[in-house]
């Protein structure tokens, strides 16, 4: 029997893929409104990114109210409304179990902002500037 070597660089692609059914799931089900709860009627929700365990059990949605507004209203909504979404989710992906979802903001729009914010900053800026001089020197 061939061993199979966990490398422990990161997620399968089995599990890179069904997060991606699941994301675009998601996105199609909060878009359409097919679900009525006051918060998501009125909010516009992206879901960068959906990841699944390795046992593709559970899967922790990242998401983010448009203009970032009412995050935590967002989260409780869409865990109230946690049954549903599971059925519907695994219906439109034909799994054959449904996973667990668990909600989360998603933290890589603010982490871009502070990246931007520490390459414009005057200390990375000077530190640019020398190393292009002293390249600049070598050659």
């Amino acid at each position: 029997m061939a061993k199979r070597f966990d490398t422990g660089s990161g997620p399968s692609q089995r599990q890179l893929r069904v997060g991606e059914l699941m994301r675009h799931a998601l996105a199609e089900v909060l878009q359409r409104g097919e679900i009525h709860d006051p918060v998501l009627e009125t909010h516009i929700v992206t879901v960068p990114e959906v990841r699944m365990s390795p046992d593709l059990k559970i899967a922790t949605c990242f998401v983010m109210p448009l203009g970032g507004g009412d995050q935590e209203a967002v989260i409780q909504a869409l865990a109230r409304n946690k049954r549903y979404l599971r059925g519907e989710l695994a219906h439109r992906n034909n799994l054959k179990y449904a996973p667990d979802l668990r909600f989360r903001i998603d933290g890589s729009f603010d982490e871009g902002s502070r990246i931007d914010r520490l390459i414009d900053s005057d200390e990375v800026q000077r530190d640019v500037k020398k190393a292009d001089q002293d390249k600049g020197d070598l050659e």
